[in-house]
């Protein structure tokens, strides 16, 4: 025959060592996509949730959009009302929001706090 003893014999078993240093570089595809793709992006969807959390009445937000307004009402947890000019006021879900410009400040719930205010005004004024 042609075939010399030498390589009729078969191959000699796996070394586990070849093995792991043939997976190694797709393990370190996977540690580097992590860190540089998946982790960034959990941070910022984790960011944005506790952007839209905190929407309260008197911000001004820009949705996805691109509407600039301030916020008017909060309807509840799913949607947020707020006016993009005089006397138009848009109903918009709060995941859509994509900003908050400026912070406003809480909105006054009694007319007594106003008053109050109104009279304080007064009294520095004299």
């Amino acid at each position: 025959m042609l075939i010399t003893p030498a390589y009729a014999q078969a191959a000699g078993a796996g070394d586990t060592n070849s093995m792991l240093m043939s997976l190694l570089p797709f393990a370190l595809i996977f540690v580097i996509m992590y860190f540089l793709i998946l982790r960034p992006q959990q941070k910022k969807v984790r960011d944005h949730a506790d952007l839209v959390k905190n929407i309260r009445r008197g911000d001004t937000v820009v949705t996805s959009g691109g509407l600039v307004g301030k916020v008017t009402k909060v309807v509840d947890d799913d949607q947020i009302e707020f006016e993009i000019a005089d006397g138009v006021r848009v109903r918009q879900m709060r995941s859509m929001v994509s900003g908050v410009r400026a912070k406003g400040e809480p909105a006054k719930d009694s007319a007594k706090e106003s008053a109050k205010e109104n009279a304080k005004d007064d009294a520095a004024s004299k």
